[in-house]
């Protein structure tokens, strides 16, 4: 795994592609419980090289009900998102993921990770690749519906403070889904 490591850590694929340079940023380890399958890193993770470093990650670590030394051990949570560099900002906020990471590296990280037991898929890119014709019509519905993807995936929408509007429209994320979730992870960490 380390030398899988190494070897992301050094991707340029996409270098051409990428405004602010490539820095990947993934975090995993071969006794990773849960996968945290994200879109890409946002300029404030590009920066610290930490994932998750930013409200979003705030966010998402409450909806998980861990601390922050809990979210970075990668023994308990792989951070393995669709995109693994910055892919530069869009007229209303980050562009999509790059679609080069997933296929090169995905499969790989997945093979070593010998202990799974959850896989958060957060957004709908990391939906249409996991879910496929399994996810619903569009991401509120699949999110909806998430009891019909466990025990193996848990989808949720991304913790963007920019989604709070989403979630006022949708109450039963936080009433309905959010206890589930946060009792699933309380079962994985040791």
């Amino acid at each position: 795994m380390e030398a899988l490591k190494k070897e992301i850590a050094a991707c340029r694929i996409c270098e051409p592609f990428l405004e602010a340079g490539c820095r990947p940023v993934v975090s995993f380890s071969e006794k990773s419980k849960v996968i945290i399958i994200g879109q890409a890193p946002g300029r404030r993770v590009h920066e610290s090289g930490i994932p998750w470093d930013d409200k979003s990650g705030e966010n998402l670590r409450a909806w998980l009900g861990v601390d922050a030394a809990t979210f970075y051990d990668p023994d308990i949570f792989a951070i393995v998102p669709m995109g693994f560099c910055y892919p530069g900002t869009g007229k209303s906020g980050d562009l999509p993921p790059r679609k080069e990471c997933a296929p090169q590296w995905h499969s790989r990280i997945l093979a070593g990770l010998q202990e799974v037991q959850l896989t958060l898929l957060i957004g709908q890119y990391a939906q249409r690749q996991y879910l496929g014709e399994n996810s619903k019509k569009n991401l509120t519905e699949t999110v909806r519906c998430f009891q019909d993807y466990l025990p193996q995936y848990f989808p949720l929408p991304h913790p963007s403070p920019r989604n709070n509007i989403w979630k006022r429209k949708n109450p039963w994320f936080e009433t309905d889904l959010l206890p589930l979730l946060k009792e699933r992870i309380k079962l994985l960490i040791p």
